[in-house]
């Protein structure tokens, strides 16, 4: 969580996501949120709402990649496989754990300098 100190109703708020299974709207009347202050509540908790978004899915990780070697492994027909496959895909690759991209970029620059004439000569001012 952040370092900012939350309200009583703010913690609440956030307990209440766990309740709910993420229903922020839920949540946030249970708190005692008006119905018209949620765009606010989910602007000022903003890092809060991510963390917790965060957690959800690192716990659900571990469970995503044993979905994937069973059915790797599974020599069964699996119902929905391919819904299943990418749903699991999905779950690791939010938190990171099967794509990881490098980019690896390297500038060599070699050679001299080029200096250009200066604006507004033509060939015959030269001379």
């Amino acid at each position: 969580m952040s370092n900012k100190e939350l309200t009583v109703k703010q913690e609440t708020f956030l307990n209440n996501l766990i309740e709910t299974k993420g229903d922020v709207n839920l949540s946030a009347r249970l708190a005692g949120y008006a119905d018209g202050s949620l765009h606010y509540l989910t602007q000022s908790m903003q890092k809060e709402i991510l963390d917790y978004t965060n957690g959800v899915l690192i716990k659900a990780a571990p469970k995503a990649a044993h979905a994937l070697v069973d059915m790797m492994e599974s020599d069964k027909p699996i119902l929905q496989a391919a819904l299943k496959k990418d749903t699991a895909k999905e779950v690791l690759d939010r938190t990171g754990i099967v794509k990881r991209e490098k980019i690896d970029i390297n500038n060599n620059v070699q050679g001299g300098l080029f200096i250009l004439p200066a604006k507004g000569l033509t060939r015959d001012d030269e001379t």
